[in-house]
């Protein structure tokens, strides 16, 4: 069974109504390297592939692993963050706020199509990886390996790591990351 290791990036230089592309502030590294030292640790004798989101702090996330092992990382548009309706960051603050309030089906097709292609490109993992990724997206996983409707299934903290595992063309949720009250970036 394919193991995919979803790690949450670290904490953002700033929110997803403040900045379209946020690198990581000076905990946000901090947390990369805490997180890189571990899964360097757990996995320095198999080293699944890496991907990352396109997205400045999942990228700045997987830098200090990839260093490690002098490795490429992936980049993956598909396990970005979901996309929002407008480009005006007040808006798209207040469009996510009240979309996670709900659940995927109460979303537009642009939305759901998102989802349903996230959790495709997971499904045609067929080695162990590491991915890079974000607050909703780990939701939208966890929700489709769970069948749950709901956008926030768990807050995985900044620099958690979800695994799931492939089971025969369908996600199972292995072990949820470690969750905490964080901001959304």
């Amino acid at each position: 069974m394919t193991k995919i290791h979803l790690v949450r990036h670290g904490k953002a230089a700033a929110g997803f109504g403040s900045h379209k592309d946020p690198g990581l502030d000076e905990l946000g590294r901090n947390q990369a390297q805490a997180v890189a030292a571990m899964l360097h640790k757990r996995h320095d004798n198999d080293r699944p592939r890496l991907f990352s989101s396109p997205l400045a702090r999942a990228l700045e996330t997987s830098q200090p692993l990839a260093a490690k092992w002098d490795c490429e990382v992936g980049i993956e548009s598909r396990v970005a963050e979901i996309p929002s309706p407008t480009e005006d960051l007040r808006e798209r603050a207040q469009w996510l706020q009240n979309a996670m309030q709900g659940g995927w089906s109460a979303l537009s097709e642009g939305a759901q199509a998102w989802r349903q292609a996230l959790v495709d490109h997971l499904l045609s993992q067929t080695s162990d990886c590491i991915v890079f990724s974000h607050f909703v997206a780990i939701n939208a996983a966890v929700g489709a390996a769970t069948n749950d409707d709901r956008m926030r299934i768990f807050a995985p903290d900044n620099c958690s790591v979800t695994t799931l595992e492939n089971r025969d063309g369908r996600l199972a949720v292995v072990a949820l990351g470690v969750s905490a009250d964080t901001q959304v970036n």
